[in-house]
């Protein structure tokens, strides 16, 4: 094997590991954001239909 053959061998695996890394940071990174979501969906209030025998906001004006 000559020189230029291991550097070109050596850059190849360089670029392998880099990938994997990168993908590893992503996958890291989606699952923190998730994790994030769902702190945030968690926090929300439960939500509240209509009370019954309200008068304002019971009907929308379709006519201007």
């Amino acid at each position: 094997m000559n020189v230029s053959a291991l550097a070109s061998a050596a850059s190849a695996n360089v670029a392998t590991v880099q990938a994997q890394a990168s993908l590893l940071v992503l996958k890291k990174a989606m699952d923190l954001q998730q994790a994030n979501a769902a702190q945030l969906l968690k926090a929300l209030p439960p939500a509240s239909g209509p009370t019954p025998g309200a008068t304002v906001g019971g009907t929308i004006d379709t006519f201007v």
